[in-house]
C-alpha cells in the first residue's frame, strides 16, 4: 500500500507543485480558524510531499509562532523546536531540516501532518515508523489541539485500515480543498 501511495503522491506532485502549495495554504487558510497567537508546527517536505511552507508563511505572518519537529529517537514521539520561517535549518536525523538544539522548545496548538494517504474518515497512511502516531497520542493527552494533514488530493484513497494505535486527523488541506473531520 505504502509503494502504491508512494507512486500516487508522485504522480500528483509533477503537475504545478508551486501552484498547489498556494492553491493549498488559500484553502487551509479559508476553512481553518486558529486562534490568536497559536503555535503551528510545521513540517521541512522530503521527497513529493506537499509544500507547506507557503502555508506557514501566511501563519507567521498572522503572528502565529512556527515550529519544526525533530526526532530525538527511534519508538519516541517527535518535539518541536521553535523556527523563524525565514533559514534554511541544517540537516537534523534522517537528514530532515529541523531547528538546532539550541531553539526553544514549544508545544504545539496545531500539527500540519505529512502522510502517504488518507481517507475521507481521516486515517493517514505514514511512513511506518509511528512517529506522528507516538506524538499525536501524547499531545492529545495533554489537551486540545488541530491535527490536519497537508498532501495532494490525488492521495486520498476509499479506505484504509486503521490499527488501534493510529490517530486520526482532525482535518485535512489539499490544493483543491479543506475540511473539518467530524
Amino acid at each position: 500500500m505504502r509503494d502504491a501511495a508512494r507512486i500516487a503522491r508522485k504522480a500528483a506532485a509533477l503537475v504545478d507543485p508551486a501552484g498547489h502549495a498556494l492553491a493549498l495554504a488559500r484553502h487551509f487558510l479559508d476553512c481553518f480558524d486558529l486562534p490568536p497567537n497559536a503555535v503551528v508546527a510545521g513540517y521541512w517536505p522530503t521527497q513529493d510531499e506537499i509544500d507547506p511552507r507557503p502555508l506557514m508563511l501566511a501563519l507567521a505572518a498572522r503572528r502565529h509562532d512556527l515550529v519544526l519537529p525533530v526526532v530525538t529517537g527511534r519508538a519516541v514521539p517527535l518535539i518541536f523546536r521553535h523556527w523563524d520561517g525565514a533559514s534554511l535549518p541544517p540537516p537534523g536525523r534522517f537528514g530532515i531540516p529541523a531547528p538546532a538544539e539550541t531553539a526553544a522548545l514549544r508545544r504545539p496548538d496545531v500539527i500540519l501532518v505529512p502522510l502517504l494517504a488518507f481517507d475521507a474518515r481521516g486515517h493517514r497512511l505514514g511512513y511506518g515508523g509511528g512517529y506522528y502516531d507516538r506524538t499525536l497520542a501524547g499531545w492529545r493527552a495533554e489537551g486540545a489541539g488541530l491535527a490536519v494533514g497537508l498532501a495532494f488530493a490525488g492521495q486520498q484513497v476509499d479506505h484504509l485500515t486503521s490499527e488501534p494505535t493510529d490517530q486520526p486527523l482532525d482535518g485535512m488541506a489539499t490544493e483543491r480543498a479543506a475540511w473539518r473531520i467530524v
